[in-house]
């Protein structure tokens, strides 16, 4: 069975940044999509970010994210990241990693495979 784990999550001021990877094993990392998605209590799984398998294309889920994330890879490494930057406290969540086989698949039940999540939690 496929493995993601998460790990960069923590606590930063608003205004901060954070790196996010998440290292998967049990599956052949180059050639699946890799995404970031996020929940915050008491709201709906969010669409963050997502890679394609070789790390050229990518998409993110509105035009703040844009500016302020970035999500990358190493397929040496079987890792992806997602670089946040400009954090405010509306970024707090818990942020989640997954694997797909489909192309920049944007919806949550399009991955195939997804970590256990790591916290985030900005404060103004």
């Amino acid at each position: 069975q496929a493995q993601l784990v998460e790990s960069g999550g923590g606590w930063v001021q608003a205004g901060g940044s954070l790196r996010l990877s998440c290292a998967a094993s049990r599956l052949t990392f180059s050639i699946y999509a890799m995404g970031w998605f996020r929940q915050a209590p008491g709201k709906e799984r969010e669409f963050v970010s997502v890679i394609d398998a070789l790390g050229v294309n990518t998409y993110y889920g509105d035009s703040s994210m844009k500016g302020r994330f970035t999500v990358s890879r190493d397929n040496a490494k079987n890792t992806v990241y997602l670089q946040m930057s400009s954090l405010k406290p509306d970024d707090t969540a818990i942020y989640y990693c997954a694997a797909s086989s489909g192309w920049l698949p944007k919806v949550a039940t399009e991955y195939d495979y997804w970590g256990q999540g790591t916290q985030v939690t900005v404060s103004s």
